[in-house]
C-alpha cells in the first residue's frame, strides 16, 4: 500500500469525530421528530375536543329557538369562523356544502414540505354533528403546527451546523497541536535513516509522545556509539594497513641494502680469494686459507640469498602512507556526516615519518572530527596537513559554535590530544577564527630527512 495515499492520523481522527457527531445529530433529529409528532397530535386532539364540546352545547341551544334556528345557527357559525386548529364545514341532507370556515391567517401562504408533513403530521379523525337536517363537520388541521415544527427544525439545523463547524475547527486545532511533535519525530527518523543520529527529541507534554521520544533518544545514543566505534575500528584498520605498508617499505629497503652493499662485498671477496688460490698453488698455507675464505663467502652468499627471499616474499605491492590513511578517514567520516561539508588539504610528508608520529597525527584528526560532529553544530570543516618551517602542521577548522567562554578542562578530549602531542615534543593550539568556529592546530617536529624535499 502506498503510504502517501493512505489516510493520515489527523484525517482519521477528524473523520471519526465528525462521523460521531453526525450520528448523534441524526439520532437526536429522529427523537425530536417522534416527540414533535406526539406533541402535535396532543395539541390538535385537545383543540378538537374543546371545539367539539363547544359545538355540542351551541347546536342544541340554537336549534331550540324555533323556526329561525337554522338561520341563527349558520349566523353563529359564520361569526365564529375558524375554531383554533379545526376547519368547520356545514352540509345539507343532500351532501351539498353550505358553509366552510376561512383559512387560518397564521403564516398564510406557507406550507411545510410534503415529505416532512408525512413524517410529523399525526392522523386525527374528523367529528360530525347532526343539526336539524344539517351535518356539521369538524376537521382537525395540523398544517400550522407542522409548519411551526418545520421552522423550528430549520433554526435548530442552522445552530447544529454552526455547532458542528465550531466543534470541527476546535478538534482540528486540538489535534494539530497534539500531533505537532510528529513532524519533529519524523525529521529525526529521516536523519537516522540517512545514518545521522545527532538529533535528540525533547520531553513532550503528551505521555505517549514522551515515551516515544525517550525510546528514540536511547536508540540514537546506542547507534551513535556503535557508529563511532565502527569508525574507530576502520581508522585503526587503516592505520594498521599504513604501518604494515611502512614495515614492507623497510623490508624492501633492507633487502636492497643487503643485495647492493653486502652482496657486492661478498662477491668482491670471492673474486679476490679465487685470484689468491690461482696464484698460490705452490704455497699450501696461503692457498688453504684462500680456499677457506672462498668456502666461507659461498656460505655467506647463500645466507644473504635466503634472507633476501624471506624479506621480499612478504613485500606489499601497494604502499599506504599516513597521508593516505588520513584521506581515507576523511572520506569515511564524510559518508557518516553528509550534512557537514568536509575539505581535506593533504600535502606529502615524505617517507621518514615514524609510526608513533603517524599514529598521533591520525588520532588528532580523528578526535577533532569527532568533536565537530558531536558538539560543534558546524556545516563546514577543513582538515589541513603539511610541513611548515621544518614542522608538521595539522589543522582542523570548523565554522561551529566554538568552545564557548568557559570551556571545561577536559572537554572534547583535549587532555588526551595534548598528552599525545607532548610526548613527541609538539604543541597543541586552540583559536577562534574571526568568522567564528574553532581552529585546532598541532605542530610536531619532523625529522630532518623527511623535510628536505617538502614544501616550506
Amino acid at each position: 500500500m502506498n503510504i502517501l495515499r493512505s489516510p493520515s492520523l489527523h484525517g482519521r481522527l477528524s473523520l471519526v469525530l465528525t462521523t460521531l457527531i453526525a450520528v448523534m445529530m441524526i439520532i437526536g433529529t429522529g427523537v425530536w421528530l417522534r416527540e414533535t409528532r406526539q406533541a402535535i397530535h396532543e395539541e390538535v386532539e385537545a383543540a378538537t375536543r374543546v371545539a367539539e364540546q363547544w359545538l355540542k352545547v351551541l347546536v342544541p341551544e340554537t336549534l331550540a329557538d324555533g323556526p329561525q334556528a337554522r338561520a341563527r345557527l349558520m349566523d353563529h357559525l359564520g361569526a365564529i369562523g375558524r375554531i383554533r386548529a379545526n376547519r368547520l364545514e356545514v352540509f345539507d341532507a343532500d351532501g351539498q356544502r353550505l358553509y366552510v370556515s376561512p383559512e387560518s391567517p397564521y403564516k398564510a401562504g406557507r406550507h411545510a414540505p410534503d415529505w416532512f408533513a408525512g413524517w410529523v403530521a399525526p392522523e386525527v379523525a374528523e367529528r360530525r354533528l347532526a343539526a336539524d337536517g344539517l351535518s356539521v363537520v369538524l376537521t382537525p388541521d395540523t398544517s400550522r403546527a407542522v409548519l411551526d415544527a418545520w421552522d423550528h427544525l430549520g433554526a435548530a439545523l442552522g445552530w447544529a451546523v454552526a455547532l458542528l463547524l465550531a466543534i470541527w475547527f476546535a478538534t482540528r486545532f486540538a489535534i494539530d497541536r497534539a500531533l505537532a511533535p510528529i513532524n519533529e519525530i519524523h525529521g529525526a527518523l529521516e536523519r537516522g535513516a540517512d545514518g545521522q543520529f545527532d538529533q535528540r527529541l525533547p520531553e513532550y507534554a503528551t505521555r505517549e509522545l514522551a515515551l516515544l521520544a525517550r525510546s528514540y533518544n536511547r536508540l540514537a545514543d546506542s547507534l551513535d556509539e556503535s557508529l563511532a566505534e565502527n569508525a574507530r575500528l576502520e581508522q585503526d584498520q587503516a592505520l594498521a594497513r599504513a604501518l604494515q605498508a611502512r614495515l614492507e617499505q623497510e623490508r624492501r629497503a633492507i633487502a636492497r641494502e643487503l643485495h647492493d652493499e653486502l652482496g657486492q662485498g661478498i662477491t668482491a671477496v670471492r673474486s679476490i680469494a679465487g685470484a689468491i688460490i690461482q696464484r698460490t698453488t705452490e704455497q699450501p698455507g696461503i692457498n688453504g686459507s684462500a680456499q677457506a675464505i672462498l668456502a666461507m663467502t659461498t656460505q655467506m652468499q647463500e645466507g644473504v640469498h635466503t634472507i633476501l627471499q624471506r624479506l621480499r616474499s612478504r613485500a606489499a605491492d601497494n604502499q599506504v602512507r599516513v597521508e593516505e590513511a588520513i584521506e581515507s578517514y576523511c572520506a569515511l567520516w564524510a559518508s557518516h556526516h553528509g550534512d557537514i561539508r568536509i575539505e581535506c588539504r593533504i600535502e606529502p610528508l615524505g617517507e621518514q615519518v615514524s609510526d608513533a608520529l603517524g599514529l598521533t597525527i591520525l588520532r588528532m584528526v580523528q578526535e577533532s572530527l569527532t568533536n565537530v560532529a558531536r558538539h560543534a553544530h558546524a556545516t563546514r570543516v577543513q582538515v589541513r596537513l603539511g610541513v611548515r618551517d621544518g614542522q608538521i602542521e595539522v589543522e582542523v577548522i570548523d565554522n561551529g559554535r566554538g568552545l564557548g567562554q568557559n570551556p571545561a578542562p577536559g572537554r572534547h578530549g583535549l587532555v588526551g590530544m595534548r598528552e599525545r602531542i607532548a610526548e613527541l615534543h609538539g604543541r597543541l593550539e586552540l583559536s577562534s577564527p574571526p568568522e567564528g568556529g574553532l581552529n585546532v592546530r598541532a605542530r610536531l617536529p619532523l625529522p630532518a630527512a623527511a623535510g628536505k624535499d617538502a614544501r616550506p
